[in-house]
């Protein structure tokens, strides 16, 4: 499978990467989901999808959930790599940190000259991850995906290594750095706090630590070998 090449549209370029990434999650969406994603009224998420389905982009039929065709779910991964390789680029080669460069990568995505992405991906040494840890689609649309669990899952006194952050906000990603978390750290879970399910973490050569529930929840992790 080739990424799709189709010239669309910021906006509609918006609302696919929404959809696709509302539909990893739920497997089929609603407008009212989207409207929420996209902080937009549902009439104006309804007026979209009708121009998407006329690109053939989207099945979809009024009052009813929806998902994107084949050729849409190509279209969003397109855009989807765009974006994490440029966050990969913004972090390994201009040293800006994980929580500085979402925003500047959705402007990015837009630029959509294949000749340039497949350069920059070359550049890069072809990545599989983005800072935070999420798989970049390659030229083909594969994915590689691996086994995780959340640290909020993850058995007390077990070896696990930080591979993706859920929560991206600034917010979030500006306390994993205050607390020396991040993608490839190693750490352990010494005890859980029944009260409010808050979690004391350890890691090598660093003082104890507590972080909250949804801070756990938050952090995905694989299992060390």
């Amino acid at each position: 499978m080739t990424l799709s090449t189709i010239t669309l549209s910021k906006a509609e370029e918006d609302y696919l990467k929404s959809i696709f990434r509302l539909q990893q999650e739920t497997g089929q969406v609603n407008t009212n989901a989207v409207a929420q994603d996209l902080k937009t009224k549902p009439a104006s998420v309804t007026d979209m999808l009708k121009k998407l389905k006329a690109k053939k982009l989207l099945n979809y039929e009024p009052y009813q959930e929806f998902k994107l065709s084949a050729e849409g779910k190509k279209t969003a991964l397109g855009i989807v790599r765009r974006h994490r390789l440029w966050e990969y680029f913004l972090v390994e080669k201009l040293g800006m940190g994980w929580d500085e460069v979402h925003d500047i990568a959705e402007h990015l995505e837009h630029v959509s000259n294949q000749r340039l992405i497949e350069k920059l991906d070359a550049y890069l040494g072809y990545p599989e991850t983005d800072p935070h840890g999420d798989p970049i689609p390659d030229a083909q649309g594969r994915m590689k995906v691996q086994p995780r669990i959340s640290l909020d899952d993850l058995p007390p006194n077990t070896g696990a290594t930080v591979c993706s952050v859920g929560n991206q906000s600034s917010g979030m990603l500006e306390m994993l750095s205050h607390l020396n978390i991040r993608i490839g750290t190693r750490l352990e879970v010494k005890r859980r706090f029944e009260f409010d399910g808050s979690a004391e973490i350890k890691i090598r050569n660093k003082p104890l630590f507590v972080i909250s529930r949804v801070m756990a929840q938050n952090l995905f992790v694989t299992y060390d070998q």
